[in-house]
Order: C-alpha cells, then sequence, then structure tokens
C-alpha cells in the first residue's frame, strides 16, 4: 500500500521536458511518453512511465484517470508586471490614432500614470485587483511567475509593492518568484536629474529593499534586480551603475534590454552574469553570440509588439542559431501587454517568432524556470520536483500553438494539490482498485 501517493495516469502524451534546460537546436525536446502516468506525494514528484508500469509500481495509490488528455508541466511566466493599481486603456486608444508608446511616455503618461495611481493605493488594493489576475494566470495553466515591483518609483511604494507581491503569494496558489524594478523610469520629480536617480536607487533604494526583506522573509532568496536599459529610461552606463551596486548587495540580476534600440543591454547583461536579458528585439548580432555562448537566458516576449501593434519581433531563429536558451513569457503589465495568458504567448510566438509548438512548450516551461533561477525546482515532470502540472482537454500536444483565443486547461495541479477543475472536463479520482483499460 502506497500511503498518500497519488497517480494520474493514461494520458495520450505525458509531457516530462526532462534533462534540464534546453539550448540552441535542442530546444523542442518533449521527453514524451504515449500512455503514460506520474505519481507523486504531498508536493513532490515520485515517478514517471507508462500507465502500466506506475500502476503496478505503486499499488494502492489514489488513481486519477486522464482519460487520453494530455499532461505537462505548469507554466513558468518568467517576465510579468502582475501587481499595479489602475489601467490604461485611454492610452490604448492614443496608440491606435498614430501615437508612439515613447511619445505617450513623454507626455507624461505609460509608466508614469500607473505609478500616480499606484502610488495612490494600498497594500491591500494591489493585492485585491492582483489577485484577480493570478486566478486568470492559474487557469490558463500558470503555476510560477516572476513578478516586478516598478510602479512605486520611490522607496516606500516600491516596498509596499514587495509586500503585496508577498501577501499575494499567501493568499492563492501561485508561486511567485519576486524582481525590484525601481529602475523602470525616472519618476515625474526627477525629471532632467536621472542622474540624481541613479544616485537614490544605488544609495537607499536598494540597501532599503535589501534591509526589509531580510526583515520580512530571511527565508527565502533575495529578490531579483531588473533595469530597464533603454532610450528615454536609463541608458547604458546608468542601467551598469544601479547593477552593478545590486550584485554588490548580493541580489541577482535582469534587465530590460533592445525592446526599441540594441544599445548594448544584452552584452552588458551577459558581462554581469544576469540571469536573464529580457525583450530581445533589435539585439545587435554580435551581442546574439555573446548570449549564446552564456548562461543568461534570452526572455522573448512576443505579446508586448503584439500589443503595440509593432511588427519586429525577438529574432528567435537567431538566438536558438547562436545557441541561446530561449524563455517565453507574457509582460503581463496595464499598459503593452494585459495578457494573462501563457497560452497565448504559445501561439504568438509559433506565428510570429516562427516556433513550433514543441519548442514553445519548451520555452515556456523548462526553459522559463531558468530565467528565474528555478529549473531545479520546477518546469520539469522529474522525481524530486515540486508537483506543478496540467492536465489539457485534448489528446495532441500540437493543439498548443494551433489554438487560440480559447482556455485548453482542464485542470490545475500546483504542489501536488488540484487548483483549477474546470467542470466540463469530468475527471475524478476513482477507486484506488482501479485498473487502466485496454483502449
Amino acid at each position: 500500500m502506497e500511503d498518500g501517493v497519488r497517480v494520474l495516469h493514461s494520458a495520450s502524451q505525458l509531457l516530462t521536458l526532462a534533462g534540464g534546460p534546453q539550448r540552441g537546436p535542442a530546444l523542442g525536446n518533449l521527453g514524451m511518453i504515449e500512455d503514460g502516468a506520474l505519481a507523486w506525494r504531498g508536493d513532490r514528484l515520485l515517478a514517471t512511465g507508462l500507465t502500466e508500469e506506475i500502476i503496478r509500481r505503486f499499488p494502492g495509490a489514489d488513481l486519477l484517470d486522464a482519460a487520453g488528455s494530455v499532461v505537462l508541466p505548469g507554466f513558468v511566466d518568467p517576465h510579468t508586471h502582475l501587481v499595479w493599481a489602475g489601467d490604461r486603456a485611454n492610452e490604448f486608444e492614443q496608440r491606435l490614432r498614430g501615437a508612439s508608446y515613447q511619445e505617450i511616455m513623454a507626455a507624461g503618461g505609460g509608466i508614469l500614470s500607473t505609478v500616480r495611481q499606484t502610488r495612490a493605493a494600498t497594500v491591500e488594493s494591489l493585492v485585491e485587483s492582483a489577485q484577480a489576475r493570478a486566478w486568470r494566470m492559474l487557469a490558463y495553466g500558470t503555476t510560477t511567475a516572476e513578478a516586478k515591483t516598478g510602479y512605486g518609483l520611490e522607496t516606500p511604494t516600491e516596498l509596499r509593492m514587495l509586500e503585496a507581491i508577498l501577501r499575494l503569494e499567501a493568499c492563492t496558489p501561485l508561486r511567485l518568484s519576486p524582481t525590484f524594478l525601481g529602475a523602470h523610469a525616472v519618476p515625474a520629480e526627477f525629471a532632467g536629474r536621472t542622474q540624481d536617480y541613479v544616485r537614490l536607487l544605488t544609495d537607499e533604494m536598494l540597501p532599503a529593499v535589501r534591509d526589509w526583506w531580510m526583515q520580512h522573509a530571511a527565508d527565502r532568496r533575495l529578490p531579483f534586480v531588473d533595469v530597464f536599459c533603454e532610450a528615454g529610461a536609463f541608458d547604458l552606463a546608468q542601467a551598469r551603475r544601479i547593477l552593478e551596486r545590486a550584485r554588490e548587495l548580493g541580489f541577482s540580476l535582469k534587465i530590460h534590454a533592445d525592446e526599441f534600440a540594441g544599445l548594448g543591454g544584452t552584452g552588458m547583461a551577459v558581462a554581469l552574469e544576469a540571469t536573464s536579458a529580457d525583450h530581445l528585439v533589435h539585439t545587435p548580432a554580435e551581442e546574439i553570440a555573446a548570449l549564446g555562448r552564456s548562461e543568461t537566458v534570452a526572455v522573448a516576449l512576443p505579446c508586448t509588439p503584439f500589443g503595440l501593434g509593432e511588427t519586429d519581433y525577438s529574432p528567435a531563429g537567431k538566438l536558438l542559431e547562436a545557441g541561446a536558451c530561449l524563455a517565453l513569457a507574457t509582460d503581463l503589465n496595464p499598459g503593452t501587454a494585459w495578457c494573462e495568458s501563457m497560452q497565448f504567448v504559445i501561439a504568438l510566438a509559433c506565428r510570429r517568432l516562427k516556433l513550433t509548438p514543441a519548442q514553445a512548450i519548451a520555452a515556456s516551461t523548462i526553459n522559463a524556470a531558468a530565467a528565474i533561477g528555478l529549473q531545479d525546482q520546477i518546469g520539469s515532470l522529474e522525481p524530486g520536483k515540486q508537483a506543478d502540472l496540467l492536465v489539457l482537454d485534448v489528446s495532441d500536444y500540437r493543439h498548443l500553438g494551433y489554438r487560440f483565443g480559447t482556455n485548453l486547461v482542464s485542470k490545475v495541479f500546483r504542489a501536488g494539490t488540484l487548483v483549477i477543475s474546470h467542470p466540463a472536463q469530468g475527471l475524478a479520482w476513482t477507486s484506488p482498485t482501479l485498473t487502466p483499460s485496454s483502449g
């Protein structure tokens, strides 16, 4: 008798994504087991294999019949701005009338509009609004997400955002990986004085974040530190100063780079051994080559150019040719990409980045986990890893990418617990004595 063991069996395709992050042309190895099954106890995976083999190995386990569905790891979304107040629907209309992102930002809109609304919000209201987004992410199959600050641009509000992220994780099943993004934009009160704001970041805000974290979450790793290295935000020298100071304080690094212009941010991220470099739409060829030789994960955010109506997307083919580790993310935010669905990201990546469904799935699971430094814990279905998994309402994984605008997820398990169950799918726990059918 296997006390406390659960077995999900009879998957048409069990996608394990086993073997670690996938680089370059190797991207797309799904580790697929037809008529597959997996076993877990508590929040940890015990085994994967053929249905007959796993049921025989764990007699008396609680059984769940996947009924010929696809089973795969929970999606990991490694770049989101999950916590904010208000919306920017008016700016969407402005862009439709011809205003550029940079023009809106220069006129006090864009990020600074959300900053004003977020500064006026309480922690409670930030958690309440983000909670609805978190549950939508879960419903569409995301079980772990990175979550950035960056709509405070002052010490008190940035710390409130960190508190909101921790509270949000405590009141939803979604696992969160926090990132401090005080260098998201130059706040209005520092207009024309970017160097002064950089000094505030390095001398006050970064130490304050570290001290606050050690008081409130000392049992967890420090947040990442991110910088928006872009024209109109922080130039290369300013971004380097912020990131080097963050590294001195023990933070791991990320960067927004090359969204609108190649300023050298990707090459700097590689030199500083950043965990990831994100956006990468206009990355120069020599920096793509450097990225391919490094451990820094390239994170493509196809919803952002889609949301802006742009025609240029991350050059996924060139990144893979260079040997890079490519991940996908939503860039969930109120201005350019209000999208909670990694399924839509996969569909968009297949069309605009020319990835196959298998490549897009790997970039949304094991490689996305590497983009937040959690590849040893999540992102694949392997013994010892966390039991984060999805059951799809299809029998072929290629429906991810092929279909869009609908939700193919019928069940979401987070840390071994069923947290989302769409009732139309009718899967249910069955008797421990159940044996698989001959079909």
